[in-house]
This record gives structure tokens, C-alpha cells and sequence, in this order.
């Protein structure tokens, strides 16, 4: 039979009360028990000795027979000076698993290429920066061209001066250029 020193909890519903027991290690947590040796009240402060009360010479008596007292009660032991825990060594412990170390070799290079474009994109228009200048030079003044042309063609189509006016707008001329436009057109036609 082996025995073991654990918790076995009592109190209600989100309300927790431990009792220190020494039972069979096959029996259920709450359980048939061998004998009470303490408790523990987790809803108490951390300071305050009435957390966990131990009878220490009985658990003495029981470790010595050959108990193996649970993780939480090991701790319980060690604070209060009846055996002393091993402590405990696991360096993988804060190692991220292979899928999130996957995820962040996926974040870096997607990091590092975002930098690489950034500073690709920084370079390149330093050198173009000439070229760019003059085309957007002469790109206004094709623009211009553009627009004089069909408010003219316009004009010439309708003999009404609110469609002239229409055209005017259209191509970002003020309403009086082509109202003059279609004077002129009408002095021409009179001599």
C-alpha cells in the first residue's frame, strides 16, 4: 500500500477549504482517509498562520514510515521546516514549441523584407527623382493643351452660349472665356 500525504478539499462552491490527510494513494481525492494532519485555506492572506496549520509531529511520523507527500504539500512542508524540497530544474520550461518558434522564423523574414523593400523604396526614388521632375513638367502643359482644344471644338459645334458655358466648366475654364470665344466666332461670321 502506498501512502501519501495530500489535500483534500471541502468547503462549497468557489469557497475552497483543503484538510492535510495522510491516505492510499488509490483512493479518491475527498475520499476515505488515514488520519488528519492539517489544513490549508487558500482564501486567507499569505501571511497569515491560519493558511496552513500543520501538526508537525505526525507528519514527521508519517514521512518517516514512508508517505510521499503531493507537490502543494511538499511546499507546505519545506515553509514550514519539516523536509526539505528538491528544487526543481527545468530549462525547457519557457521554450516556445517547434510551431510558435515556425511562426516567429515566419515573422522575422517577413519583417526583414518589409525592411529591405522600405529601404529598396527609399533608394530608387533618389535616383529617379530627375526623370519623374520632368515628366511631371510636361504633363501640365499636355494637360493644357488638352483642355483649350475641346472647349474650342465645343463652341464651334453648339451656337448657344449656355452650352459654351457647359464646355467652359467641363474643362476647368472660367464661364467667360467661352462666352468670349463665341463672340468672336459671331464678329467673324459678320464681316
Amino acid at each position: 500500500m502506498a501512502v501519501a500525504i495530500r489535500l483534500a478539499r471541502g468547503g462549497s462552491k468557489k469557497r475552497p477549504y483543503y484538510r492535510i490527510v495522510v491516505a492510499d494513494s488509490r483512493n479518491s481525492r475527498d475520499g476515505r482517509f488515514i488520519e488528519k494532519v492539517g489544513t490549508y485555506n487558500p482564501l486567507l492572506a499569505k501571511d497569515s498562520p491560519e493558511r496552513v496549520k500543520l501538526d508537525a509531529d505526525r507528519v514527521s511520523h508519517w514521512l518517516s514510515v514512508g508517505a510521499q507527500p503531493s507537490d502543494r504539500v511538499a511546499r507546505f512542508l519545506d515553509a514550514a521546516g519539516i523536509k526539505e524540497r528538491a528544487a526543481r530544474n527545468n530549462p525547457k520550461k519557457a521554450e516556445p514549441g517547434e510551431k510558435a518558434k515556425e511562426r516567429a522564423e515566419e515573422r522575422a523574414a517577413k519583417l526583414a523584407e518589409a525592411e529591405e523593400a522600405k529601404a529598396a523604396a527609399a533608394a530608387a526614388p533618389a535616383e529617379e527623382a530627375p526623370a519623374t521632375e520632368e515628366v511631371t513638367a510636361e504633363a501640365p502643359a499636355a494637360e493644357e493643351a488638352a483642355g483649350e482644344a475641346p472647349a474650342e471644338e465645343a463652341n464651334e459645334a453648339t451656337p448657344n452660349s449656355d452650352a459654351g458655358d457647359e464646355a467652359g466648366e467641363a474643362t476647368g475654364e472660367s464661364a467667360q472665356e467661352p462666352a468670349e470665344g463665341a463672340a468672336s466666332d459671331e464678329a467673324a461670321k459678320a464681316e
